[in-house]
């Protein structure tokens, strides 16, 4: 199973037919993720209707900030995913209280992720607050984890590979983190395939951004290094130096698209990374869809 070959990418979307449907498919089956900023009730507001929202959690910021925005989202109608991070979930109690608070709003989902807060309370990973959701027994029914296609700045892939197996059985589906390289993600999910994991995947792909924006809201987050993400992800600086401080992330769809449109992949839609920056990824995801499907055709299922 090789989700990369010759011949993907734009050769592969001019010529139409699967490549093409696949993005199409993946830009119709978006989750805009949101960090509880700010600017981000503006930013909503740039959102397509009924459109679900991933909601994030950080440190600076505590969970209660992620799910008020998101009992707010919720009510205007948009599908709200709350990011549960272990690591600031203070013990049992303080759980089931947020446990309690989205079964009253009505949000049956969440993103489950370790987290980044310095002291944890008794949950140091997503696979213990997810152990201990499961004991609760009134946990949403739908749950989503991380993958690393580029591996954790911290933590051995060994460590990650055992932990993603381990989280399997309590999750619907992944969703890779944020990355520019189609071909380590491609690889990721046919190794993973390979080994029997059979989680839908949702694809991370960065929205519209700047470099200027993008350390912003990264030191604004509670991200402890935001030279390091950069400096992980060279090849990202260059498209932004090359295309005036701007990333679109067309060419990584493209170069996506032998693996959204294979089966035995099951990419389930994109995750975007969108910075709060909605109003440009969106004008930027109808623009492209456009030039996919032009007025006129009907877009293939």
């Amino acid at each position: 199973m090789a989700f990369l070959r010759r011949g993907g990418g734009r050769s592969a979307l001019a010529e139409g037919g699967p490549a093409r449907a696949a993005v199409v498919a993946a830009l119709d089956h978006i989750t805009y993720e949101l960090i509880p900023l700010k600017n981000v009730h503006d930013q909503s507001a740039h959102l397509p209707a009924g459109a679900t929202v991933s909601v994030t959690a950080s440190p600076a910021k505590g969970l209660e900030a992620t799910v008020a925005l998101a009992a707010t989202l919720e009510g205007r109608g948009f599908r709200a995913i709350p990011h549960l991070s272990a690591r600031m979930v203070r013990d049992r109690a303080h759980l089931a209280e947020l446990l309690a608070r989205l079964a009253d709003l009505g949000i049956d989902r969440a993103f489950v992720v370790g987290g980044d807060a310095d002291e944890p309370g008794d949950y140091r990973d997503a696979l213990s607050l997810l152990r201990a959701m499961a004991d609760l027994g009134s946990g949403p029914r739908h749950i989503g984890v991380g993958c690393y296609p580029q591996g954790h700045p911290s933590i051995p892939d060994d460590v990650l590979l055992a932990a993603l197996h381990a989280k399997a059985p309590f999750a619907e589906y992944m969703a890779t983190q944020l990355c520019f390289d189609a071909r380590a993600i491609g690889a990721y999910i046919t190794a993973r395939r390979a080994e029997g994991v059979t989680l839908g995947v949702k694809v991370g792909v960065p929205g519209v951004a700047e470099i200027p924006k993008l350390l912003s809201i990264s030191a604004r987050i509670g991200v402890k290094d935001s030279g390091r993400f950069l400096s992980k992800n060279a090849r990202f600086v260059g498209e932004l130096l090359t295309s005036g401080g701007i990333y679109r992330p067309t060419g990584l769809l493209e170069k996506l698209a032998p693996v959204l449109a294979d089966p035995v992949a099951d990419v389930i839609g994109l995750h975007l990374y969108t910075f709060n920056q909605v109003e440009s990824t969106e004008s930027w995801r109808r623009e492209y869809r456009a030039r996919l499907v032009p007025t006129g055709v009907v877009a293939p299922s």
